[in-house]
């Protein structure tokens, strides 16, 4: 399992994008993970599933809420990775009113969350292999800080959590 120290694994996840431009077409476009973090400081949490009811009404809408203040501590972006294709992230993001906030990454085949172990397995409720809910702090590709959820809980991977960790 991932652990404080570790470098994010080098995957590839998926962001839909709702414009052309900057090299990105409209639709799912690939973010390298290494490339994509490598001199920044991200706020990175992730969920088991898009439009989950706690994941809808408090974990998204909370770092929507703190981006301001985690911008001023520090951070250069906010991920939100979850085991889902990237078209379901874009209409995630859109729901969620998202958009220059948080990017909303799509992790469809599950690689970025099995090379971080840290995997839910909803498979007997037919949602097959998901991703447990932590977040990180990451600066330059390595974890800062690492908060993973107890089942059932809501308690330390939401965003006023990360702040804390990120003014220090």
């Amino acid at each position: 399992m991932i652990k404080v120290g570790d470098q994010l694994p080098a995957t590839t996840l998926m962001e839909f994008s709702e414009v052309e431009g900057g090299g990105c077409s409209i639709g799912p476009n690939p973010v390298d993970v290494a490339k994509s973090s490598a001199g920044k400081t991200i706020a990175l949490f992730a969920l088991p599933g898009a439009f989950t009811p706690t994941c809808s009404s408090k974990h998204v809408p909370g770092y929507i809420q703190k981006f301001d203040e985690l911008k001023a501590a520090g951070v250069d972006e906010i991920w939100c990775v979850s085991v889902n294709d990237a078209f379901v992230m874009g209409a995630w993001a859109r729901d969620q009113k998202s958009t220059g906030k948080v990017r909303m990454l799509a992790d469809g085949d599950a690689t970025f969350t099995k090379a971080t172990g840290l995997t839910l397995d909803l498979t007997g409720k037919g949602m097959g292999l998901r991703s447990n809910r932590y977040s990180m702090l990451v600066k330059d590709g390595k974890v800062l800080s690492l908060n993973i959820e107890a089942p059932g809980k809501f308690e330390v991977s939401d965003a006023a959590t990360l702040l804390a960790q990120a003014k220090g």
